[in-house]
């Protein structure tokens, strides 16, 4: 899949140098959620939306499980206001999916564990949380062991979503159920340019051990990852259609902006 080249952006425009300043932060308390939701509504809602559906399929333990990690305070944008906004996503792309449920499921663990350290005080890995959150998803699912599989790998899938491929045929139409995850999980690549800067502000709280030069230069290699001409940053057609050229537009622009500030 080819990006977007600048000609084919919306024409929008461009904020400030004041407004495009991402690095600058004016507290290291933890942020409020975006919107008008507080964390009690959004977790109300996702309980009784999105998570009784799926209560079925695990032991009563799960919902605890799931809540002290999505609620730790240590989290600012890997917390519920993630998994719900995800869970939208979802409900507006449902006609693409083969096994809704297992996609609910999935995002509803992916990010269940995650920690930004180690006990040596070294960063953990993406692939480490992602490893850790399919090993609580087994303990707590009452699936059987062919549907836990399905979702387990949907769930190892967002370890790494440039690379991740189907690698076993769980179910007729596995193969799009996993690519539909990824694009619902880099969907807030194409949030309104505040929302972004507010996103990238709620992972450098989570990161807030690190200084800012090392944060914002690991940050910077990311997006440009995503920028590669290489990588197919939304992999669904009605994904793409929907969030290709506004992400890109965010991502040009923070990269920008991290580029100038390299020593």
């Amino acid at each position: 899949m080819d990006l977007a080249m600048p000609s084919q952006l919306p024409a929008t425009p461009t904020p400030s140098p004041r407004e495009c300043d991402i690095t600058k932060r004016s507290s290291i308390s933890r942020p409020k959620p975006a919107g008008n939701l507080s964390w009690s509504a959004i977790v109300e809602e996702l309980r009784q939306k999105y998570w009784q559906p799926l209560e079925a399929i695990h032991k009563r333990s799960a919902w605890k499980a799931l809540d002290s990690g999505y609620s730790d305070p240590n989290r600012a944008y890997h917390t519920w206001g993630h998994v719900l906004e995800l869970l939208q996503g979802l409900d507006e792309f449902c006609s693409l999916c083969s096994e809704p449920t297992f996609i609910a499921t999935a995002i509803f663990w992916h990010d269940a564990v995650y920690l930004t350290q180690n006990l040596d005080g070294s960063r953990r890995s993406d692939y480490e949380n992602v490893r850790d959150s399919g090993k609580l998803f087994r303990r707590h699912t009452l699936l059987n062991t062919t549907d836990a599989d399905a979702v387990h790998d949907l769930i190892m899938a967002t370890a790494n979503h440039r690379s991740a491929v189907a690698e076993d045929k769980h179910y007729a139409g596995f193969s799009g159920d996993l690519e539909l995850l990824l694009d619902l999980d880099l969907s807030p690549l194409a949030a309104p340019w505040e929302k972004f800067r507010a996103n990238l502000e709620n992972i450098r709280f989570e990161y807030s051990f690190s200084p800012d030069a090392t944060f914002y230069s690991d940050q910077l290699r990311i997006l440009e990852g995503f920028l590669d001409e290489n990588t197919r940053l939304y992999r669904r057609a009605e994904t793409r259609k929907k969030w290709l050229n506004a992400a890109i537009s965010n991502l040009k622009l923070c990269v920008a902006e991290l580029r100038g500030r390299q020593p």
